[in-house]
């Protein structure tokens, strides 16, 4: 059912997909500033349209930003960026868009849409095309089940607009938009995968800026309450798909080693437990990868691996984390459609190299 995001929404849409970004998908605290900002400038409102009222020919247009987490803290975006590809890729097809939609519905990212949407009154699609966040373009379940991405439309901050076409091959768009990106200073803005509506409803993870939103009210009203943010957060996940949740570790950050390469931010974080020898290693691409205690796997790729302040609950980004967080990390498992053999194909661990088969958490951690 379709519905409209109030302004006051945002605080909790942007905690929900702090989360769900897993570590990445940059800051939505400063999407959520710019959208603010936005709706303030505009009518005050959002659209967010269920996929089931899309009709089939509809054009759909998903927005995003592009480029490493830890520039954009840096580099915050005018907010005329994704409009600027939008209407470049619109001009390329020689059509309008009818709705934008997230690529991922984690970190800023789950925002730039709805930025979009307060500047040209276009609805935004409650589906995103990785159902988390992913550091890389052709790691879209719209990509895994046979939707081009390109042409690819990027949109940078003194005007400079480029179109990329490597028809099927996404993987192609994605390196060719990486090296724009990284000339364009680490960040830009990017509108692709334009689709049907039919499309959307066949390729994409549903419902998840809902889902976003329900899981950050559920946090704020743990913390309010002196309750235990687990157990909201479960309550909060349950019938959605995301179905399993374990805790993986309770502990303190004791060393973090985190780089800027190749348009990412690369690295590794490790826990030391609060009561015990055993430590927690993450790594991460932008998003976090792999969750090992003692070498043991305890969550991959692309089960969702989220670490959270230990008192408040609130998620903390790749970008954020500082030695001494007190932070209980937790492993939640992914939709059946992000599992199949050829979504793994796409962005299963060895999509990023890893010498690691993926197994579902709640195989490897008991209740």
């Amino acid at each position: 059912m379709s519905y409209t995001l109030e302004r006051e929404d945002l605080a909790d849409l942007a905690r929900g997909a702090a989360l769900l970004g897993t570590g990445g998908g940059g800051d939505p605290y400063i999407g959520r500033l710019l959208v603010e900002q936005a709706l303030r400038e505009g009518d005050g409102k959002i659209t967010v349209l269920d996929p089931s009222d899309l009709r089939d020919d509809d054009l759909v247009i998903p927005t995003a930003q592009m480029g490493a987490p830890t520039v954009v803290v840096e580099k915050i975006p005018h907010g005329d960026e994704p409009v600027a590809a939008l209407r470049a890729l619109e001009e390329r097809l020689g059509r309008r868009a009818d709705a934008t939609m997230p690529i991922e519905c984690g970190g800023i990212n789950s925002m730039i849409p709805l930025l979009v949407a307060a500047r040209t009154g276009l609805p935004v699609v409650d589906a995103d095309g990785m159902g988390r966040a992913f550091p890389e373009l052709q790691m879209e379940t719209f990509s895994v089940y046979g939707v081009p991405g390109s042409p690819l439309a990027i949109g940078g901050e003194n005007g400079e607009t480029v179109i990329i076409d490597t028809g099927a091959d996404n993987k192609r768009m994605e390196w060719l938009a990486r090296g724009v990106t990284i000339r364009l200073g680490g960040v830009a803005h990017i509108a692709e995968y334009a689709m049907s509506g039919a499309e959307v409803r066949r390729t994409a993870v549903p419902n998840t800026l809902t889902l976003g939103l329900r899981i950050g009210r559920a946090l704020r009203t743990a913390r309010e309450r002196h309750g235990d943010f687990i157990e909201a957060l479960a309550g909060a996940l349950e019938g959605s798909g995301y179905d399993n949740i374990r805790v993986l570790f309770r502990g303190k950050v004791v060393d973090v080693e985190r780089r800027t390469v190749g348009g990412f931010a690369r690295g590794h974080a490790t826990f030391a437990a609060f009561d015990g020898p055993e430590r927690l290693e993450l790594t991460f691409q932008n998003e976090n990868l792999v969750a090992r205690v003692d070498g043991e796997v305890r969550c991959v790729v692309p089960d969702l691996i989220c670490v959270l302040e230990a008192e408040t609950g609130e998620p903390i980004t790749t970008e954020g984390l500082r030695y001494g967080q007190r932070a209980v990390v937790v492993g939640i498992s992914t939709p059946e459609l992000m599992r199949t053999p050829e979504a793994l194909a796409v962005f299963g661990p060895r999509a990023f190299g890893l010498d690691v088969e993926f197994e579902p958490v709640e195989r490897l951690v008991s209740p």
